[in-house]
């Protein structure tokens, strides 16, 4: 049995669902609100490549070191982008949530703080997680920002960690939040949530 099981989950007009083949011209479509796949600090498929960048999701799936989830409008099923638990250590009980990206016009709306919200109340739990982790390009100054608001903790910089789509090696910022810390963050993100925009 794998640590992370297909699960469906809502709230707040927000529905994740495993990722699949059948979301590929959704997906596309949340790609092309705002040509996102220009974007040198993001992992956001092209549009001839949406179907690998899901086959590749999968194939990790089956892997056991990331589970997919497409975000979607809960009323209409539309498909606002995509987000993922990966780096997954079943035996220290950790998930690190990534490869996170939204269509332009939902951007700087309540749909990532959702997104954000279902993920770690299943990581913490459902799942048992002690820590649950983020990492980001270190030009990624929103992604930053956005993880710095949900409570998670800096952990340090990986310099020379990885390529960029461009070919550039990026330095790679850690964060973390771990299980006893979660019910304050928990706290803030629904107030958060809770208040008038």
């Amino acid at each position: 049995m794998a640590f992370v099981e297909p699960v469906t989950l809502t709230t707040r007009g927000i529905t994740l669902v495993p990722l699949s083949l059948e979301h590929e011209a959704g997906l596309r479509a949340a790609a092309a609100d705002g040509a996102l796949w220009n974007l040198r600090i993001t992992s956001v498929p092209e549009p001839e490549n949406t179907r690998r960048y899901i086959e590749d999701a999968l194939a990790m799936r089956e892997a056991g070191n990331r589970f997919a989830f497409c975000v979607t409008e809960t009323a209409t099923g539309k498909v606002l982008g995509c987000s993922s638990y990966h780096d997954i250590l079943p035996a220290v009980k950790r998930v690190e949530i990534g490869w996170t990206w939204y269509a332009k016009s939902v951007q700087r709306s309540h749909v990532n703080s959702t997104a954000k919200l279902l993920l770690m109340t299943h990581a913490f739990e459902t799942l048992g997680c002690h820590v649950v982790g983020w990492r980001t390009d270190n030009f990624n100054f929103a992604s930053q920002a956005a993880i710095e608001r949900l409570g998670a903790k800096k952990d340090g910089v990986i310099r020379g960690h990885a390529l960029r789509r461009d070919g550039t090696i990026r330095d790679t910022v850690m964060y973390s939040m771990r299980a006893g810390e979660w019910p304050e963050a928990k706290a803030q993100l629904l107030y958060l949530l809770n208040k008038p925009r």
